[in-house]
């Protein structure tokens, strides 16, 4: 048994994070009229760079409203979480996974770089064709009993079990 500080080791036990998960979908729903996701984030960013070189007035209409800033605090703080999280945990990497070189059979970071971007844009692409993202889906969708949501949690576990079959075995 780990006898550690919970802050300081190196993994939660999936139970105890869903559990503090799902219970910040409470106070989320109740004070902001608003549900836990990350994917309108991504929208609204780019509005807002897209409002900076655009003098139209459409452009300033699709300034971000409160949603869209939680969302943007929510990924912020997934970044800094895990930042926290590595460095106290002392599970901080200072180079990138060694998966990656074998996976691509080669070491060019311009390779990683563009397969990171591309994984990137389909899942923001399938986030916005499921209205949401797995977070959003899975976390505060499931939560509310959204046939929607179970129909996208469904299709995402099946299509990384056929995907699963098609990578290399490392």
């Amino acid at each position: 048994m780990n006898h550690s500080p919970l802050i300081r080791r190196k993994a939660w036990s999936p139970y105890f994070a869903g559990i503090i998960i799902g219970s910040l979908q409470i106070p989320v729903f109740i004070y902001m009229k608003s549900s836990l996701g990350t994917s309108s984030s991504f929208g609204a960013v780019a509005c807002f760079f897209n409002s900076l070189w655009s003098s139209s007035s459409q452009s300033q209409t699709c300034l971000p409203t409160f949603k869209p800033l939680l969302q943007i605090g929510i990924v912020v703080g997934i970044f800094l979480g895990a930042y926290i999280s590595s460095t106290l945990s002392n599970t901080r990497r200072s180079s990138i996974s060694p998966v990656w070189p074998i996976l691509l059979n080669s070491q060019s970071v311009f390779k990683r770089f563009m397969l990171a971007f591309l994984g990137g844009f389909f899942l923001l692409f399938g986030a916005r064709i499921a209205n949401g993202c797995t977070s959003g889906n899975g976390i505060s969708g499931l939560a509310l009993l959204s046939i929607g949501s179970y129909v996208v949690i469904t299709s995402m576990f099946v299509s990384g079990m056929i995907v699963s079959f098609f990578y290399k075995k490392i």
